[in-house]
């Protein structure tokens, strides 16, 4: 396993694994808030309130500090979703090129399966049949070729 090239070398910026994983700890505190919410009903109104309210207190100041820290990569995020377009286009220029060798493969394979075929039957046969291609074949109309 090889690491990545470096932020200097590619030019790049590149984003820490910790504001991904505060983006899937957020997400979960979102989770539980909406679940809590959703459990309110009029017999559990007070207790629910105040549960959703403690989540939420825990969660809007994290939230925040979760979107400044976005907004630093914003111009990061927004060059990698050019370069994934770009690269996208690439992709879809370069399909029927693709397309082609892979038909190609498919035929060279196909080339190859037969030739194990034939290679399989018996060796008087195929000699009885290559002569029958050596001698000269004539047309429909009983000339030469």
């Amino acid at each position: 396993m090889e690491r990545g090239e470096a932020a200097s070398k590619t030019g790049r910026r590149h984003i820490p694994t910790r504001v991904f994983k505060q983006a899937i700890r957020l997400t979960k505190q979102a989770d539980k808030i909406q679940a809590a919410l959703n459990g309110i009903n009029p017999l559990n109104i007070g207790k629910k309130r105040e549960e959703a309210i403690e989540l939420l207190q825990k969660f809007f100041p994290d939230m925040e500090d979760f979107e400044t820290k976005v907004r630093r990569y914003k111009k990061e995020f927004e060059r990698l979703e050019n370069e994934n377009a770009d690269l996208a286009k690439k992709v879809n220029a370069a399909k029927p090129k693709i397309g082609d060798r892979i038909s190609n493969g498919n035929l060279l394979n196909e080339v190859q399966s037969l030739r194990k075929f034939y290679d399989a039957v018996p060796e008087d046969i195929r000699r009885e049949i290559e002569a029958g291609f050596r001698q000269p074949h004539k047309n429909d109309r009983g000339i030469d070729r």
